[in-house]
């Protein structure tokens, strides 16, 4: 954060962060939210954030609101909805009940400001439920009618989305903020497990290789993931590929083409931090697992094909961007694996790793 008078900052006591989902816009919006805990140490923040996420700022069972520690670093209360689910089943009442309840809990703390990190009607629309009377939001959000609902519209500014969050959080202190240090939530008990899981499996160095995307155009193939896994194992590096719900099938192609180098291990969001703390490497796509190792720190070959890795790439460690030039940026939820993101060899990957490796031993 840069320097500034601290007399001549807002009075800020009750401040809502909204960024609901999905699991790499929240990493990528916690740098912003720790600008702000930075800049106002004593202000009650709140974050409201879909429940499926929420991990990724308050372990279970830790209460999700109250004084702040390692399991809930940087907010003081974390409200969670679930709007998918809401959306399903509108026409029962005991969904009615939930949001009412979720509602009153949101207005509860009494916000001066809410900040929508997300652009979107729904996301905007909660924001202003909050009750806050200032609701803080880009000029031009993803979705044009999210800013019929901000009182006080900012024009972003950065080419990262980890930037262009800094700068509309900058806009409610008044003065630049500095990207810092970022703090995920410790559970104890996660830690030990993983540590005994590796001490158990002789696992000493090892790659986390992440297959899954968001959609198939962003996905490279199940079978390059597992013969360069197997080639990162003659080199010393246990493969352990990372899935997610739906994706086992996917997890299996990888460990097949590999012809048992790899392992697949599936896990929570607060195991699979704690088992990103620890790896050595990071391969995979535009997917929140990526964005969430390279918050960690872990060096990360990021593979990308339709999405802008000047936007969206790794931040904050060491990383290697493959991205064939033949790739156009397009999110657009193509089924088929993008032209351009085949054009990346099991040798590009392969090659990368290894430079990344060899980076840090020297």
């Amino acid at each position: 954060m840069a320097a500034s008078d601290p007399k001549l900052r807002p009075a800020i006591q009750r401040l809502l962060i909204v960024r609901l989902g999905s699991m790499g816009d929240v990493v990528h919006t916690l740098p912003a939210a720790a600008a702000l805990r930075q800049a106002f140490p004593d202000a009650t923040i709140g974050w409201l954030i879909e429940e499926r996420w929420a991990e990724l700022l308050c372990t279970l069972p830790e209460p999700r609101s109250g004084p702040r520690s390692l399991r809930r670093p940087i907010v003081d209360r974390v409200h969670v909805v679930d709007t998918k689910k809401w959306r399903k089943d509108l026409a029962s009442a005991q969904t009615w009940e939930r949001m009412a309840a979720s509602l009153s809990e949101l207005r509860a703390p009494r916000y001066q400001i809410a900040v929508d990190f997300q652009g979107a009607a729904r996301s905007a629309l909660l924001a202003r439920w909050s009750g806050a009377p200032t609701i803080y939001g880009a000029m031009q959000p993803r979705e044009n009618i999210a800013s019929m609902m901000y009182s006080r519209q900012v024009i972003v500014s950065g080419t990262h989305v980890v930037e262009q969050n800094l700068s509309l959080a900058a806009a409610i202190g008044g003065f630049p903020f500095q990207p810092t240090g970022i703090e995920f939530p410790i559970d104890e008990s996660a830690e030990v497990r993983c540590e005994n899981w590796l001490r158990e499996k002789s696992i000493e160095k090892f790659a986390l290789l992440n297959p899954g995307a968001g959609w198939g155009a962003k996905q490279w193939p199940a079978e390059r993931y597992g013969a360069a896994g197997k080639k990162l194992a003659q080199h010393g590096l246990k493969p352990l590929i990372n899935f997610g719900p739906g994706e086992e099938e996917l997890a299996r192609s990888v460990e097949d083409a590999s012809e048992g180098a790899a392992e697949t291990v599936s896990s929570s969001l607060t195991q699979l931090i704690a088992l990103s703390r620890r790896a050595s490497l990071f391969i995979g796509g535009d997917t929140g697992p990526m964005h969430l190792a390279a918050s960690l720190g872990i060096p990360v070959v990021a593979i990308f094909g339709p999405t802008d890795p000047a936007r969206n790439g790794p931040y904050g460690a060491r990383s290697v961007v493959l991205r064939s030039p033949d790739s156009m940026t397009s999110h657009k939820r193509r089924v088929e694996p993008e032209a351009g993101l085949l054009a990346i060899s099991v040798e590009d990957v392969v090659r990368a790793a290894c430079r990344l490796m060899e980076e840090g031993n020297g």
